[in-house]
C-alpha cells in the first residue's frame, strides 16, 4: 500500500507543510513495551526472539489496511535497525516507516504545529475509543 496523499497547503500565498486528509491517522507506535517483550538496548541479543504482546500485529495491521500510515518507533540505535526490520517482517507487521533513535526514559512532551492525540498503551490494544483528558498547552 502506498502511502495517502499528502494535501499540499497555502498559507498568505505561501506553501507551509502538506497534511494528511482528515480521515487518515499517522500512527507513530513503539515497540519495546508496547507491541513486545521491553527488551533494552544493553541486551540487543534479545531483540531477535521478543515476544509479540496479543493482538499488538493484529490491530495493528488492521489500521495499516484501513488505509492509515504505521511508523513503528523506538529507543533502539541504528546499530539495531536490522535485527528489528528482520524481527517486524517475521511477526507479520506491516508498516510505511521505522524511526530509531528515540530519547529514552519516557515522560514524553511532544510540541507540533500539528494535531497530535497521544494514547498510552496499556496492555491491551483494542479499539481506540474518544476519552476527555486534561492537556498542556501554551498560553
Amino acid at each position: 500500500m502506498n502511502k495517502p496523499d499528502l494535501r499540499e497547503v497555502e498559507v498568505d500565498g505561501h506553501k507551509i507543510s502538506p497534511v494528511l486528509p482528515e480521515e487518515v491517522k499517522n500512527f507513530l507506535v513503539d515497540i519495546d513495551g508496547t507491541i513486545c517483550d521491553d527488551i533494552p538496548n544493553e541486551e540487543p541479543e534479545r531483540m531477535a526472539t521478543a515476544q509479540v504482546y496479543e493482538d499488538a500485529k493484529q490491530r495493528c495491521n488492521h489500521w495499516f489496511e484501513q488505509g492509515h500510515i504505521i511508523t513503528f518507533f523506538t529507543s533502539r540505535t541504528e546499530d539495531h535497525r536490522e535485527v528489528t526490520e528482520e524481527w517486524l517482517k517475521k511477526n507479520g507487521f506491516k508498516y510505511h516507516g521505522l524511526l530509531m533513535g528515540k530519547p529514552r526514559g519516557g515522560n514524553y512532551h511532544w510540541i507540533d504545529n500539528h494535531i497530535v492525540r497521544a494514547t498510552r498503551y496499556e496492555g491491551k490494544f483494542s479499539d481506540l475509543v474518544p476519552e476527555t483528558r486534561t492537556i498542556q498547552v501554551f498560553k
